[in-house]
């Protein structure tokens, strides 16, 4: 099974963009969601952005992700 989770994406540069989770920033590649832009969500993967998801639906899942992580 793979785990992609969403991120913001904070600058696009080409086929490059800054995204944001959790306040630690990244590059990403992507490539294969050529029409995302400054402020868009998207699901990444392996350091690829596989999808664009809308903010309602990446806030529930990243709220999901968290309380995962607090279980013990």
């Amino acid at each position: 099974m793979c785990l992609a989770i969403p991120v913001k994406v904070i600058s696009v540069d080409g086929d490059e963009a800054e995204i944001e989770i959790s306040g630690v920033r990244r590059q990403a590649n992507i490539i294969l969601t050529p029409s995302v832009k400054e402020g868009d969500y998207v699901l990444l993967h392996t350091g690829y952005a596989i999808g664009i998801v809308d903010e309602a639906e990446a806030g529930e899942t990243l709220k999901l992700l968290e309380e995962m992580a607090s279980l013990e």
